[in-house]
């Protein structure tokens, strides 16, 4: 097998100028507006930021103050759903939360990843959905491109890699099925 050399001097991450302003005034905002804020009395106010800054963020949801957010314009939440304490909202690309939805605390969400079989190891943008009604207990991984289907549930600490079916119940590293979820009422 030939011998290749990978030289990431010549990585190109394609995001521009305007994006990295846009990005230094997000992180700047965070600092000044964002994090100071963090009694529940202010939910509203962070989420009239990061709507300010492009997100869309329904009515009712809460975004906790320790949320590490990389671009609010690549974030999208439904009614009444929750990102708790230290959540890192790593999104290159999309993210997707639906409405009734609680991502816990310290849950790393990750919409890019990199092509590792070329040289300049190129980023590539791949979307997270997270549907209606998920629970994303704490400290989960959810990797690139993955969507989580309606009702499901991501156990503790679990690393998901590819895509949870509706209403199933998920655990581990790589997060495996468990059982499926009923709701009794």
């Amino acid at each position: 097998m030939e011998k290749v050399i990978i030289d990431l001097s010549q990585y190109n991450s394609d995001f521009g100028f305007e994006n990295k302003i846009r990005r230094l005034f997000w992180n700047m905002c965070t600092l000044l507006l964002f994090r100071p804020f963090g009694l529940n009395v202010f939910n509203g106010w962070r989420v009239f930021v990061l709507n300010l800054f492009g997100a869309k963020i329904s009515k009712g949801s809460i975004v906790h103050a320790s949320v590490k957010i990389w671009a609010p314009w690549n974030l999208i939440m439904g009614e009444y759903s929750t990102l708790g304490k230290e959540i890192e909202c790593y999104n290159q690309g999309q993210i997707t939360i639906g409405s009734h939805t609680t991502i816990s605390q310290k849950t790393y969400l990750c919409a890019s990843t990199h092509d590792i079989s070329d040289s300049k190891h190129a980023l590539i943008l791949k979307p997270i959905v997270i549907e209606d009604q998920v629970w994303v207990a704490a400290d989960a991984f959810i990797g690139p491109g993955v969507t989580i289907g309606q009702g499901a549930v991501v156990g503790a600490r679990s690393a998901v890699f590819s895509d949870v079916e509706a209403w199933s119940v998920m655990g581990g590293n790589p997060a495996k099925f468990i059982k499926k979820r009923e709701i009794i009422k």
